[in-house]
């Protein structure tokens, strides 16, 4: 068996590329079908988020896998193997493990120890247990997987100051223009990202936020809740001519603002200058957009670059973090090994058993005399001597599982205690 992931994100591949790998919600579990339906796949996770598209798969073989993997992200995107080689990156193993407790404590994303990461990691995990394509063994590298990212961010400052992409979205967009005091905002998106935003917005010092999604009814429950007013999506001309700034991060797929839009909505403005920055995968808005007099345009791309300096300055968090991940990863090693002994130990201890009680049973007759108070103490005196007589072979072969001792010691107990 090997844990092997195959992947595409913000520092591998430039953003046109990253949005023609990225898996939207209502695909997902197709996706994941489809995976597994591989010949060499036998569980997988998807993980896509605004910065990466990965693969997480359990197989025999990982050349297999790669194969498999490689190939449904070439179907995925439409693009050749030659035009997406250049920007994959594969692990197996204890280095894919390395690789997801990373992403998971948030070193691997653009916003150095961002909080986000946390939960897609987990709805990541827990879209494919409801659709069945996670088991045993991703199961438990997933759930370790939340486990470092509590750790790392309990047990250091990596998500001190700006600890997410929205609120990066936020501070960037006040870094360019001096000051959101007295801006007018509109906010396109209501998901975890918009709300993000919004409540980044609070803090911030706007004139008045506007929240706009196609759905309504969830614009207004998060304009509510940070003292927002709602506009509809069909408004979208008359939105952007009265806003200073757009933040838009909507799950639409495509371009919901072309330039033409932004046209008309300048005409209907006074032609002050107007900021949008676009930090939804794929983008929603036209990157001609920028070309706009008086519009200046930002997307994730600029945004990684903006918080490089934040990045810099973390750096001793990070180092804490990889020693963490580090312990982390060879205790999950551990953790595999110790399963991969429990079948034997199961057995050995069932043939244990077996032996018990036919013992008890072959001197029934000599206990018939016994209350059934004491035939309970007999039966639990035979119990705890079986018990105490495996614990310690039980525990050695648990910790030396994986190396030429433990092999040593199952092949022993195998023909001591007649073990097929």
């Amino acid at each position: 068996m090997s844990i092997v992931v195959l992947g595409i994100n913000h520092k591998s591949a430039p953003l046109d590329v990253i949005e023609r790998v990225s898996i939207s919600d209502d695909v997902l579990a197709k996706s994941l079908h489809g995976l597994v339906s591989r010949d060499h796949v036998r569980e997988t996770v998807v993980l896509s988020t605004c910065n990466r598209t990965e693969v997480y798969v359990i197989a025999e073989k990982f050349h297999g896998a790669f194969a498999d993997v490689r190939d449904f992200f070439c179907e995925l995107s439409g693009l050749s193997v030659e035009e997406l080689q250049p920007h994959f990156y594969s692990q197996h193993d204890d280095a894919a493990v390395s690789h997801l407790f990373e992403v998971a404590s948030g070193l691997d994303s653009a916003v150095l120890g961002e909080t986000e990461i946390l939960g897609q990691v987990r709805d990541a995990w827990d879209k494919a247990r409801t659709e069945t394509t996670a088991r045993t063994s991703l199961n438990m590298l997933f759930r370790h997987a939340l486990e470092v990212g509590k750790r790392a961010r309990t047990e250091t400052s990596i998500s001190r100051s700006t600890a997410s992409v929205s609120h990066a979205a936020v501070e960037m967009a006040t870094d360019i223009l001096g000051t959101m005091s007295g801006r007018r905002v509109l906010v396109i998106g209501a998901g975890d990202m918009g709300a993000g935003i919004a409540r980044a917005l609070g803090s911030a010092g706007s004139q008045s936020v506007t929240v706009m999604n196609r759905s309504r009814e969830r614009a207004q429950q998060l304009a509510d809740s940070v003292g927002a007013v709602v506009s509809h999506i069909d408004e979208l001309h008359d939105a952007i001519g009265n806003a200073d700034v757009v933040l838009t991060c909507t799950g639409a797929g495509e371009a919901i603002i072309s330039v033409e839009d932004v046209r008309l909505a300048r005409e209907r403005s006074n032609g002050s200058p107007l900021l949008i920055v676009d930090i939804a995968v794929p983008r929603d808005v036209q990157h001609e957009v920028g070309d706009l007099p008086g519009v200046t345009l930002r997307d994730l791309h600029d945004l990684r670059d903006w918080a490089q300096t934040g990045i810099d300055a973390r750096q001793q968090e990070a180092e804490e973090v990889r020693r963490i991940v580090g312990e982390e990863v060879e205790r999950f090693g551990q953790e595999v090994k110790a399963r991969q002994a429990a079948p034997l130990v199961a057995e050995l201890h069932e043939r244990a058993e077996t032996i018990r009680r036919t013992e008890v049973e072959r001197f029934s007759s000599k206990l018939s005399g016994l209350s059934a108070e004491q035939r309970d103490a007999v039966e639990a005196l035979s119990k705890a001597v079986v018990a105490k007589l495996l614990h310690s072979p039980s525990l050695q072969l648990k910790h030396s599982a994986g190396t030429p001792q433990g092999e040593r010691i199952a092949a022993a107990l195998r023909d001591l205690f007649d073990i097929e």
